[in-house]
């Protein structure tokens, strides 16, 4: 493993810690990695980042061990939980809140698709992470309640009632110190989740007794085959040792739960997993995203404006850093993974650089494509932009004028995706944001300059020629900073605060087209329009 000590990707470094806690693990037992999900509500973008940035963790984990020790990933559904708020964004909601109280197992699906609402919710989780071929085992807590399987930790669970108990009260209030237990049972009549003093435990029988809130009569129930659940922090220790998991990561809202559910976890002696607190995401608003709330962007929404990898790369990126989960993510998203699948092409053959700390090897599981279109997504944008077309073949013919057939062909497929995306987000979120501006007299100078300067670059092939010509003009008509020179450009000829590297842009729309529209824009013909 001494090569793999020097890299400095979160992946490796969280997979060097997990080998040195369980190196001493037999080699025909695997290594468990764990995400828990809970299907309250519709899965939202930070239960896929869980998910994904995990697989980036065992990928690393199976590279400095060189696949010596088996490994698994668990998708753990705590779909046995209780519903307790309906969300926002469901319909029939009227409907649903008279099952409060009841394991999402048991809720109506208010979709009317599935047989429960947890089940619709974890189909859609799982339809999602089929879609990014990631594999994993699928485990269902109700399924594993009621099969028996957590049968055995539960009689754990049982025994050291008390000293669970003595572990979780520091943090309760007051009230909820005088009723707390592990042990939520289950109304055999109504199905609720009862959140109920236990009276009595009684270990050979493996029953405990609780007063009936709702009949007030004491009630006897068993602990086995679904009869009750346990309260959120024990059942995250319990099921750290029934599944025997090695490494689960979370939220760092739950950094002092993780602790409490350690100790627990070693109180019925298991063995607390290695973990990862990452930041949470934050919505347009800068409030974090909740499943209830259905704020936040969902993984079929990016999926409408970008691609996986785009995705996939956000989610790799500065997990330990709270980052705003907006629309307006998505094109410098997409723009860096091509930067980095650019990168990753030049240091495959320096042995001076690592492939290890460039994030397509963790985005694609240490398997990147060799080939892919070096055509940045802003471009396509502004492309979108001027043209005011959402033909894709109009767009195919700007970039066909400009890049050679064969490389538009190896990479036909993803381009196509790229310009669907790009006009799908023109659409939505640029087009009616668009605001033309008439030029002031030392702008109109200066792009009447530009216009005149083009017709000795038709034959370029360059883009950073036209550039630096762009730079030129701006330093003789005195903008300052420079920057204010294409603001000025996007501004006044596609209607838009910011835009690609000029220079590239005037490459694939054209040098005709582009003087056209320099002439159009100080004729205000667009001043007005969007």
């Amino acid at each position: 493993m001494d090569h793999f000590e020097n890299i400095k990707a979160w992946p490796f470094v969280e997979a060097k810690k997990l080998l040195e806690k369980i190196n001493k693990i037999e080699d025909h037992k695997p290594v468990v990695f764990e995400t828990g999900y809970g299907p309250s509500g519709l899965p939202h973008i930070g239960t896929f980042g869980e998910v994904a940035r995990t697989i980036m963790v065992k990928n690393a984990f199976e590279e400095i061990t060189n696949n010596s020790k088996k490994t698994k990933l668990i998708c753990f559904s705590d779909d046995m939980d209780a519903l307790r708020k309906v969300p926002d964004n469901i319909p029939n909601q009227d409907k649903i809140s008279e099952h409060l109280g009841k394991p999402l197992t048991e809720v109506p699906d208010p979709f009317g698709e599935y047989a429960s609402f947890g089940e619709h919710n974890n189909n859609k989780l799982k339809s999602f992470l089929d879609q990014f071929k990631f594999e994993y085992e699928f485990i269902s807590s109700t399924d594993y309640y009621k099969n028996g399987f957590f049968n055995e930790t539960l009689e754990d669970v049982l025994k050291n009632h008390e000293k669970i108990i003595d572990i979780v009260k520091p943090i309760l209030g007051s009230e909820r110190r005088k009723t707390y237990s592990p042990f939520l049972p289950i109304c055999p009549d109504t199905g609720q989740v009862f959140q109920v003093k236990i009276d009595e435990i009684n270990q050979s029988s493996k029953r405990i007794l609780y007063t009936n809130p709702l009949t007030n009569k004491l009630t006897e129930t068993e602990i086995q085959d679904g009869k009750v659940k346990l309260q959120w922090r024990a059942d995250w220790a319990m099921r750290w040792r029934a599944l025997n998991i090695h490494y689960e990561m979370s939220g760092k809202d739950l950094i002092d739960s993780v602790k409490l559910s350690g100790q627990i976890c070693r109180v019925i002696n298991g063995v607390p997993p290695e973990g990862f607190n990452y930041e949470l995401f934050l919505d347009e608003n800068g409030e974090k995203i909740s499943k209830s709330r259905g704020n936040g962007l969902s993984i079929d929404e990016w999926l409408q404006y970008g691609s996986q990898e785009s995705l996939s790369l956000f989610m790799y990126q500065s997990p330990r850093k709270a980052k705003r989960l907006y629309f307006d993510v998505i094109p410098k998203n997409m723009d860096e993974y091509a930067s980095h699948m650019k990168n990753y092409a030049k240091i495959i053959n320096n042995s001076g650089q690592s492939i290890y700390d460039n994030p397509v090897w963790h985005i694609h599981n240490g398997k990147p494509p060799k080939k892919f279109p070096e055509i940045q997504y802003s471009l396509l944008l502004n492309l979108v932009s001027a043209s005011n077309s959402e033909s894709k073949e109009i767009l195919w013919g700007f970039l066909s004028s400009y890049y050679d057939s064969a490389t538009l062909n190896e990479n036909r497929d993803a381009i196509d995706n790229m310009i669907g995306f790009a006009i799908n987000y023109f659409n939505q979120f640029v087009k009616p944001k668009k605001q033309y501006r008439k030029a002031n007299q030392n702008e109109e100078a200066a792009l009447r300059e530009l216009s005149e300067a083009l017709n000795n670059f038709v034959d370029v092939t360059d883009p950073e020629i036209i550039q630096s010509e762009i730079y030129r003009i701006g330093k003789e008509h005195q903008f300052e900073p420079l920057r204010d020179w294409f603001c000025s450009i996007y501004e006044v000829l596609l209607g838009q605060k910011d835009g690609p590297r000029f220079g590239s842009f005037i490459l694939i729309y054209g040098v005709e087209n582009t003087q056209k529209l320099i002439i159009d824009a100080l004729a205000g013909n667009f001043v007005g329009s969007k």
